[in-house]
């Protein structure tokens, strides 16, 4: 019974996402094929058949400046989304675990809604909120002239895109941290109370140490796919937000560079693999020291 239960999603896993991974990573060293796609991956000459591969594809990553400086960019932005993401989910949720069950579930609904919208949709609404013609840029722009600055474009700039990307991935922080701080015992922080512990004494010591986990959970959630987006960038940020994910999508879809885009993706999947592995050490290890 016990196999019947595990083999099931076992078996999705390994044909969707360990099947494809392999794919990618053989295709990373393959030559580009001469009308785009990959090359054959083995060739037959007077020595008989053997395999045609190369490394080139992950040297010139290594070698071009202009590659490290777009994963040191993507790396930027999907720090500053997770920090964001932290900061605006945690008091939400904090709220939301503390409220009467009657508005608990209306507030919970209110960070579902936008899940029922379009991703698309909801990135073109931005578009028209942060449009040279909105009222949020009128507004700016007036009080920067009125100081004596120079207006500035809140549309295809590096802030549209974080807040482009802090609005679509801020529930994926929300949800975890709420399903963390609601099971935290109150008893808790009522005995803080009694021993004279203060607001922020009972937050830093009891509260945020427990929290650990749907901090951790909700920063993988956001902090991955954040750091290989290309929808945002490529619609709210312009040529001045593209990030490493909008230079793969060319590489497959317009340049037809298979092997280079598989290359750039594996290069992706590992830099995201050691930063979230690196936070959790650092997570656990701050666990372990009784922070």
């Amino acid at each position: 019974m016990r196999r019947l239960l595990v083999w099931p999603p076992q078996a999705y896993l390994i044909a969707f996402f360990l099947v494809p991974t392999l794919i990618m990573v053989a295709s990373s060293f393959a030559w580009p094929g001469e009308e785009g796609g990959l090359s054959s991956f083995w060739v037959r000459d007077a020595q008989g058949i053997h395999f045609d591969l190369t490394f080139d594809n992950y040297r010139d990553i290594f070698t071009s400046r202009l590659f490290l400086v777009l994963f040191a960019r993507s790396l930027g932005y999907a720090g500053l989304t997770t920090a964001s993401c932290l900061l605006a989910a945690y008091p939400l949720a904090l709220v939301i675990a503390r409220s009467a069950g009657k508005y608990r579930n209306l507030l919970l609904l209110m960070v579902i809604v936008p899940f029922w919208t379009n991703f698309l949709i909801r990135i073109y609404a931005l578009m028209i909120i942060l449009g040279p013609q909105a009222a949020l840029a009128r507004i700016l722009n007036a009080l920067l002239d009125w100081v004596g600055l120079t207006p500035v474009s809140l549309l295809f700039s590096p802030f549209a895109v974080l807040v482009g990307m802090v609005y679509i991935y801020l529930p994926f922080m929300v949800l975890p941290l709420y399903a963390n701080l609601e099971k935290h015992d109150p008893d808790l922080l009522d005995a803080a109370r009694d021993l004279g512990a203060g607001s922020w004494q009972r937050f830093w010591r009891i509260t945020f140490p427990l929290s650990l986990p749907g901090v951790m959970a909700g920063s993988a959630l956001v902090f991955i796919p954040a750091l290989g987006a290309f929808a945002v960038p490529d619609i709210l940020g312009g040529t001045r937000g593209i990030m490493i994910g909008n230079v793969i999508k060319m590489q497959f879809l317009e340049a037809r560079d298979w092997p280079f885009g598989s290359a750039l993706s594996i290069m992706l999947t590992l830099l995201a693999l050691v930063v979230t592995g690196l936070a959790a050490w650092l997570a656990r290890r701050k666990v372990g020291a009784g922070v």
